[in-house]
């Protein structure tokens, strides 16, 4: 299997993780050296002791003086000590391994944790449209474990594998070339094995870990939308859905372990063959007196200390295979550009004029939403902006928050083309208030604040009353410290618009939008909320995004949109004179209600006479 040139980026890129922590990792892999030093001492003392009763003398000791005297019983009482010593020596030192690669691992998850939230937050609104909320967090957790328990593991398992390869060859030689022959001859096979196994596992990890990024995603947008199941009754049916995603999971989880039930069984039975091996023509060749007892029990034990870790392998390639294809789909998220940073914001505040020449945008560049838009918004002006469903109006608004950048005609603030304005700089100076407000899973005081931070208890207060919102947060037994649940899910429709719009307005921004944020008070609540912004009036350019009439009634000019088109401009009562769209909409609702007021006459008086 020749790695191609997207493995090799893969291979570098997860290379490139470790930096800041490979000083750790290396002293990691030079105290397991150590570790590795005092284990593979530990069968030649044996060796050492078994020869010694064997032939009835030990061997070496004339070369010590001090130990001429010592009985056989002291002797092995030394050896023990020493084999204690190995033992209690390479302890310390594989928990100092097992330390330095966990510190290590935890510090470059931490970081790539922060990495990729902060990404997140600064790709572009395209990239969000067409990503999978579940797909994304199971990215950030899973995947990210995925690499953790590699890069603590692992690493250092590689090293360890090798240093043991490495030094066990030599020792194994130097006390019997044939029988280290015998030992090593299957190690090939095991190699093989595992690298095969290799090539089969990563495929199969990246279709199991796609497969439950896909039962994430159903699984948290069904907990989103639970209240719209059970409304409509589709328990069951959601059920079926979730069932199938994961049975899909459960499928190629299966054939993941099916694989490496097969590289495990296959692996022992080499591993207990290449055992089997050196224990039959070892005690062949103690019969025949070419080697000792204690050699044979040396070996023995050294092919099983350093065959284990072989067979190992295929685990430690699975794993890197699983780091991998993790780190490919994080890379996924890392690889997208973020939104443009390097406009200079203009020295003088934004005032809130709006000129727009030759607007023309869409989300697929064959289909545009909307098309040769020309439109001046003078600074405090009022603009209501309405039209039927798709006709761009919503498109209009997050094009001024940039949101997205369009590429035909022009948008400027303050005569300053809007794609050459930082970012941040619009979005601070625009208080937005949409239809389906988000709220998050925190006090209203700190919803709020999320429109200005720094904001003071009067301003909070302030705002509220505009937005009509006080009222019911005083009826609250925690007042503003009441908890608001996730997505606002404790407080009504109206509720939830009337907290946006109190957050947008605390900000008190040059440039104020309403994306049909009145559509679910009632008509009472509405006229508070319309007279507080009658008197709000010049302070900031508003846009009203709305299909209601009474809501425009303060508006200094009415755009009619249709299928992205511009179809009427004007002051409400040159709208409501001329022939158009805005007219037909007039008479539309006015008959409407005067439709309603009889039905409800009727009804009342029909009350009135039943006894």
């Amino acid at each position: 299997m020749k790695p191609t040139e997207h493995q090799h980026s893969r291979y570098g890129a997860l290379w490139d993780l470790t930096e800041g922590q490979r000083a750790r990792y290396g002293a990691a892999i030079g105290v397991m050296f150590a570790a590795t030093a005092c284990t593979y001492g530990l069968p030649l003392i044996i060796k050492w002791c078994i020869d010694g009763i064997v032939d009835g003398q030990f061997a070496g000791l004339d070369t010590f003086p001090l130990a001429q005297g010592f009985s056989n019983v002291a002797i092995l009482s030394l050896a023990a000590l020493g084999a204690i010593a190995c033992t209690g020596v390479g302890g310390g030192f594989t928990y100092l391994r097992g330390r330095w690669a966990s510190m290590a691992s935890e510090a470059i998850t931490r970081r790539l944790r922060n990495r990729l939230f902060s990404h997140l937050e600064r790709l572009p609104a395209a990239f969000h449209d067409r990503s999978e909320t579940g797909d994304l967090i199971q990215r950030c957790t899973s995947d990210v474990e995925t690499l953790r328990r590699f890069l603590a593991a692992q690493v250092v398992e590689v090293g360890r594998t090798v240093i043991m390869v490495l030094t066990v060859t030599p020792v194994l030689f130097w006390l019997d070339v044939k029988l280290a022959l015998t030992s090593l001859v299957l190690i090939p096979i095991i190699f093989m094995l595992a690298w095969k196994f290799f090539g089969r596992v990563k495929d199969l990890f990246q279709a199991k870990d796609e497969a439950e990024a896909a039962m994430s995603a159903r699984l948290q947008e069904n907990l989103t939308g639970i209240r719209v199941v059970r409304a409509f009754a589709r328990q069951e049916h959601e059920v079926l859905r979730f069932a199938e995603a994961n049975a899909n999971f459960r499928n190629q989880d299966q054939r993941l372990n099916v694989i490496m039930a097969w590289y495990w069984s296959v692996s022992d039975a080499v591993s207990m063959t290449q055992m089997g091996l050196v224990l039959f023509f070892g005690a062949y060749w103690v019969m025949t007196g070419d080697i000792s007892v204690g050699t044979l029990f040396a070996f023995y034990t050294y092919v099983g200390m350093f065959i284990w870790p072989i067979r190992h392998l295929g685990r430690v390639l699975e794993d890197v295979g699983k780091a991998v294809v993790a780190l490919g789909r994080l890379n996924h998220i890392l690889e997208e550009p973020e939104e443009s940073s390097d406009e200079v914001a203009p020295a003088t505040p934004i005032r809130g004029r709006i000129e727009i020449h030759g607007l023309t945008f869409g989300f697929d560049p064959e289909k545009p939403v909307l098309s040769d838009i020309d439109l001046t918004i003078e600074a405090g002006e009022t603009i209501a902006l309405m039209g039927p469903p798709g006709s761009g109006k919503s498109t209009f608004a997050q094009l001024l928050l940039r949101l997205y950048d369009y590429e035909t005609g022009s948008i400027q603030i303050d005569e300053t083309e809007l794609s050459a304005l930082p970012r941040d700089h619009v979005r601070s100076a625009v208080g937005i208030v949409l239809q389906d407000p988000f709220l998050y899973s925190r006090s209203i005081r700190e919803n709020l604040l999320v429109g200005k931070w720094d904001a003071t208890q009067a301003e909070l207060d302030a705002a509220c009353d505009e937005a009509a919102i006080a009222g019911s947060i005083d009826r609250f037994s925690r007042g503003m410290d009441a908890m608001v649940g996730e997505r606002g899910v404790t407080l009504s429709g109206g509720q939830r618009q009337r907290v946006a719009l109190a957050r947008a307005l605390v900000r008190n921004p040059p440039i104020l939008i309403l994306d049909d944020s009145l559509s679910a008070v009632d008509t009472g609540t509405e006229q508070h909320i319309l007279g507080a912004l009658a008197a709000r009036k010049g302070r900031a350019t508003t846009l009203v995004i709305t299909h209601r009439l009474s809501t425009i009634a303060d508006a200094d000019r009415i755009v009619i949109l249709n299928e992205g088109r511009i179809v009427q401009l004007g002051t409400e009562a040159e709208l409501r004179e001329a022939q158009g769209p805005y007219a037909r909409l007039r008479a539309l609702q006015h008959d409407f209600e005067s439709s309603l007021e009889a039905d409800l006459k009727v009804t009342g008086q029909s009350r009135e006479k039943t006894p």
